[in-house]
């Protein structure tokens, strides 16, 4: 059969090229089903224009035989240029000559080829709405052209890509105003078409429907068809023949109830009280009675479809819910071609897209995959661009049925800008359906956006009001943490899981220890045991069970992969000399703690005097003076409320201390303590990982309007020691939980415990601690290289007579006693001077 059709389409395209026509159409396969059964040969072309694919109607009349048929031809083009009309065949182009005639149509199939591949329940509901359809098409004919079709059977009719009948065959479409039409003078020189005629005609020849009503042959026809088409297989019924009885209930075949009744009337062999095809259609378009196109699913949504945008709100409403209850059966090519066009049309209409978008995604599915970017992609993208917030919410939550259809360029170029506009909604279900969206969306966004636009917007949404939205934040991050950059991940990670860890709400809490124990494999074993078993530790006496229970696992599953790490670790760190490959601070670190608090002791001892070592005289300051003009842009800024007793004298300048127990414990914190300002709070940025959130290489080092401190907008808390009782929960969330480089530092962190694990605590990895156990005060915590004894600053007037005494180091004491040494000093200074005056006087 394949050689028969290249053959044919070989012999077609010869015979062009010998006429030398110019064809606005690349000819394909012959339709070999249609062949033989009109005066028309029928291919499948494309058109040369855009690549449409079209149909193509050729009628060859160089054979003698077909040499008459030639006026059949000539009319059919004729008439098919003039008639149109929505269920008329759609003419495009012709090309004809003396012996050639070429009909360009919109794509189509024979209607007995397309009822022979029909199958399943909705088979004759689609007959039904077919021919209603070809009802309304004769009754244009008839009434408005004022016409008679005359060639009304099965091969006549063609079906559309969007399963629609369309009526074609206009060989013998003649008006009655023309004596000496086609109709009149040549109609039985057409093929069949005797088979097919009225009684009228078989008794007294065509020109007897000159005295006719142009109605007249087509009804009968129109009946003849109605039975062909429900029984395929049975052939003409009994009274299309003389003497042409009328049909009984036996002889129905597979005609539906409803209508036969009508189609009886359709087939009274009395021409003047024989039903016309403009009555047959009202009845049945009838709301009373049987209404057997009235009811008809196909039918109703074509009506509605027709008429949707100029119906009310009501009448959309009852059409979209017509179109969900219908749309599992409905058939594919009705859907993609009929449906969704028009549907697609009115998204344009923001009131009513937000209900006809599920719709469109619904019946996208059975778009062909070649055409669904065009029809179902494009509108839809189009949308994200609408203010209206029920059609994005629509978009958001239907999310799942298209995203796999979109591109990487479409998401990037053409949703992202649009949908981040969603995460400063002032309406929460807006931002949350954002939040959410992002799971989907993230691995079609590049890294760019990956690593720098959609983290900011998700540090804002960490601090959301909405508990849920800050829930899900934590639980987002935690899904595309593998997919952030390797550096985004170390400085990102940490802080943002720890900010949950600190939440009021209950599950944010949990959110934030299961996204730890998520992404295990974005840890190495360091961050592992210094920041994040540090900040999950918090968590352990956690006032709710759900919090604890959690927390227990997830530390119980970091220590496994620090034992697994620890395991592959050498013995020793001795070189081969047998010298330790580094030097530590104090001799006293070579020794091992065996206690808790001895670990304590010696972690505080080591701060203090390596800090003595490695900070140079000029740049010591107090940890709570306020910044001074030229500081770097990188530290954060001065706390509101702190307070300074740095010396403006002469020479080294001293640290004072506050009161605040020191909390500089932990060796991780030495490796910046020879930088200027060491001391000051939020100098060094990997002091806490909560500062990393925002001070990661993710963010334009040159663009400083759009950092992280234009999402954090916590005010700066006044100095505080963290209290033991549950309520410094809360306090400490404000002190710590901050993730910009440039927003306010806590102005104190918390003290050592005496129970507390290396680096915890001291480091400012770990979330705030509950109930801390104060630490006694260290002997001497004097941080100048040189300490200078109280006893002897007091004596040297002694031996200076006339010279003030040296600049002192405060002592971290309370103010009762404060007041007593500086009362006592007054004293025996008041003394000193009495004793110089009296031996003054005592001298010659």
């Amino acid at each position: 059969m394949d050689l028969l059709r290249n053959l044919g389409s070989a012999a077609v395209s010869s015979l062009v090229q010998k006429s030398g026509l110019n064809l606005p159409f690349t000819l394909g396969e012959k339709n070999t089903y249609f062949e033989g059964r009109t005066i028309w040969t029928l291919h499948d072309a494309t058109k040369r224009d855009d690549g449409s694919a079209v149909s193509v109607f050729v009628f060859n009349a160089n054979q003698p035989p077909r040499k008459n048929l030639l006026p059949f031809a000539k009319n059919a083009l004729r008439k098919l240029r003039t008639v149109r009309h929505p269920d008329v065949l759609k003419f495009i182009d012709a090309v004809e000559n003396d012996s050639m005639v070429y009909i360009m149509t919109e794509r189509v199939t024979p209607l007995g080829q397309a009822i022979r591949d029909k199958s399943g329940a909705g088979r004759e509901d689609w007959i039904i709405w077919g021919l209603q359809r070809i009802s309304t098409a004769l009754a244009f004919v008839n009434d408005s052209c004022v016409s008679t079709h005359g060639n009304v059977r099965q091969d006549s009719i063609f079906v559309s890509p969007s399963g629609e009948w369309k009526l074609g065959g206009f060989e013998l479409l003649s008006s009655i105003k023309d004596d000496s039409a086609v109709l009149y003078t040549l109609g039985s020189l057409l093929p069949d078409a005797n088979r097919f005629t009225s009684p009228e005609v078989k008794r007294g020849g065509w020109s007897t429907l000159k005295e006719l009503q142009p109605s007249a042959a087509d009804s009968f026809s129109l009946g003849l068809l109605i039975y062909t088409v429900f029984n395929p297989d049975e052939g003409l019924p009994p009274t299309a023949n003389p003497p042409h009885p009328p049909p009984t209930p036996a002889s129905r075949g597979n005609i539906p109830n409803t209508i036969f009744n009508m189609y009886k009337g359709l087939l009274i062999p009395t021409a003047s009280v024989r039903l016309s095809p403009a009555a047959f259609l009202e009845a049945g378009m009838s709301q009373t009675g049987s209404g057997f196109f009235a009811s008809n699913p196909y039918v109703r949504i074509c009506t509605g479809l027709d008429q949707f945008n100029v119906s009310n709100e009501a009448e959309k409403n009852v059409l979209l819910r017509t179109l969900r209850e219908a749309s599992p059966n409905l058939p594919p090519e009705f859907a993609s071609h009929r449906v969704l066009p028009t549907l697609v049309s009115a998204l344009d209409f923001g009131a009513t897209a937000q209900a006809i978008l599920p719709i469109v995604l619904q019946l996208g599915v059975h778009a062909p995959p070649s055409h669904y970017s065009s029809i179902v992609l494009a509108p839809v993208t189009k949308l994200f661009a609408s203010p209206d917030r029920g059609t994005r919410m629509a978009l958001l939550e239907h999310l799942p049925q298209y995203i796999d259809k979109l591109d990487n360029k479409t998401v990037t170029d053409k949703v992202w800008p649009h949908l981040q506009t969603g995460f400063a909604d002032t309406i929460a279900v807006i931002r949350e359906a954002t939040v959410k969206s992002i799971g989907l969306l993230y691995p079609k966004l590049n890294d760019r956006i990956m690593n720098n636009d959609l983290l900011r917007h998700l540090a804002k949404m960490q601090m959301d009001p909405e508990a849920a939205i800050r829930t899900n934040t934590c639980i987002l991050l935690g899904r595309i943490a593998p997919a952030l950059g390797y550096n985004t991940k170390k400085k990102v990670l940490v802080p943002a899981f720890a900010r949950s860890l600190k939440d009021p709400f209950v599950h944010a809490r949990v959110a934030g220890i299961m996204a730890f124990m998520a992404t295990i494999d974005c840890f190495d074993a360091e961050d592992a045991a210094t920041k994040v078993i540090p900040c999950i530790s918090s968590t352990l006496i956690d006032r709710e069970k759900l919090v604890r229970d959690q927390a227990f696992k997830a530390v119980e599953l970091f220590v496994k992969k620090l034992e697994t790490h620890a395991a592959s670790m050498p013995e020793t760190a001795l070189n081969a000399d047998g010298q330790p490959n580094t030097i530590l601070p104090v001799s006293s670190q070579n020794a091992i703690v065996n206690s808790a608090a001895g670990a304590a002791g010696a972690l505080a001892g080591w701060a203090m005097s390596s800090l003595g070592k490695k900070l140079a005289p000029g740049d010591l300051q107090s940890n709570m003076a306020p910044l001074s003009a030229d500081r770097p842009a990188s530290a954060p800024p001065p706390m509101n409320g702190s307070s300074s007793t740095s010396s403006s004298m002469a020479g080294p300048s001293h640290t004072t201390l506050s009161p605040t127990p020191s909390t500089l414990s932990s060796p991780a914190f030495s490796s910046n303590l020879g930088k200027p300002r060491g001391m000051q709070l939020g100098a060094t940025k990997r002091t806490n990982p909560v500062d990393a959130w925002a001070s990661s290489d993710l963010l334009d080092s040159t663009d400083n309007t759009d950092d992280w401190g234009a999402f954090s907008s916590v005010p700066a808390s006044k100095a505080s020691v963290p209290s033991a009782s549950p309520s410094a929960a809360d306090d400490l969330m404000e002190l710590f939980d901050d993730w910009s480089p440039f927003a306010n530092p806590p102005s104190s962190a918390p003290p050592v415990s005496a129970n507390s694990s290396f680096g915890f605590d001291g480091t400012g990895f770990s979330t705030p601690v509950l109930t801390p156990t104060p630490m006694k005060p260290l002997s001497t915590p004097v941080l100048n290289p040189t300490p200078v004894n109280r006893m002897s600053s007091i004596a040297a007037p002694l031996n200076s007579p006339g010279s003030l005494p040296p600049p002192m180091v405060p002592i971290p004491v309370d103010k009762a006693t404060e007041l007593a040494r500086r009362k006592e000093e007054r004293k025996q200074r008041i003394a000193m001077l009495k004793e110089q005056k009296k031996q003054s006087a005592v001298r010659p």
